[in-house]
């Protein structure tokens, strides 16, 4: 008998030597059905703290705690084998210090066996984003629309509209790639800075709403399923769970009202 392929984990490194190569694939996935789903496609899973908003009825990713975060990410990665698993450092776990972030992306990665962490924040973040890197932390960067910062920014506003803006974003990937990140996320930005944006750094760009120019792309699990009534634009929906999950509900609840609800295979039968 031939023995059954070893099956390996994506690495960090591994999805920073894709830049410019064979687009990278992402979602997120929150528990672990679903994440074994993806993990049959994906290079990399994100437990995204938008799970907040997706599992929790937040209206933003800003109360998600470290907890949450951490009791999803086990989920995700038992339900997983090849893919990547990178965890979302939450809002007030990582903008203190370096010495915080650090402590806290370690409990992250040893409380849950995920292969990396992503922290949102351009040049504001190089300083902590080298600190994890040269401690053993792999780090996911995320700049452009930052949802942690929507209080700041005034909402899920499209970033680079105005061409003045484009400096500031430029220094910020490439502060965080010259800190040690190993990919980049590039959220909300217009098309020809996100072009730009990838062009200007040597480790993999992940755009989400920032068009087909990055080096791979990311979509919120729930939203491409339908799941979401009111998708972001950007957003091609592949599936209409949201109908199929109704209909069943609604089909099963009508055969318990009426009683056709079906019994189980054996009947239990007393012995005479």
């Amino acid at each position: 008998m031939s023995a059954e392929p070893q099956i390996r984990r994506t690495t960090a490194p591994e999805i920073a030597r894709r830049k410019g190569g064979e687009p990278i694939v992402s979602l997120t996935s929150y528990h672990a059905h679903t994440a074994a789903i993806v993990d049959k496609h994906a290079d990399f899973i994100l437990v995204g703290d938008s799970l907040g908003m997706v599992m929790h009825g937040m209206e933003s990713t800003v109360g998600v705690p470290m907890e949450l975060m951490i009791m999803h990410g086990r989920a995700v990665v038992r339900g997983t084998r090849r893919a990547l698993i990178v965890v979302d450092m939450p809002f007030g776990s990582y903008e203190e210090s370096p010495n915080v972030a650090f402590r806290n992306a370690a409990t992250i990665m040893k409380e849950t066996q995920c292969g990396a962490v992503k922290l949102e924040g351009g040049a504001r973040m190089a300083e902590t984003i080298h600190f994890l890197t040269q401690r053993g932390i792999p780090v996911m960067a995320h700049v452009g629309l930052t949802p942690q910062s929507t209080h700041t920014l005034g909402g899920f506003k499209t970033q680079g509209r105005d061409e003045e803006s484009w400096p500031a974003h430029i220094a910020d990937i490439k502060a965080v790639a010259e800190a040690g990140a190993f990919a980049v996320v590039i959220e909300g930005v217009v098309e020809p800075l996100a072009a730009q944006m990838t062009a200007v750094v040597e480790i993999p760009t992940i755009g989400i709403g920032a068009s087909p120019v990055c080096d791979g792309q990311i979509l919120v699990l729930e939203d491409m399923l339908g799941l979401n009534p009111r998708p972001p634009k950007f957003v091609k929906v592949y599936g209409a769970l949201s109908d199929a999950i109704e209909e069943a509900v609604a089909g099963y609840a009508e055969d318990v009202r009426t009683r056709s609800f079906p019994g189980p295979e054996h009947v239990y039968k007393p012995k005479s």
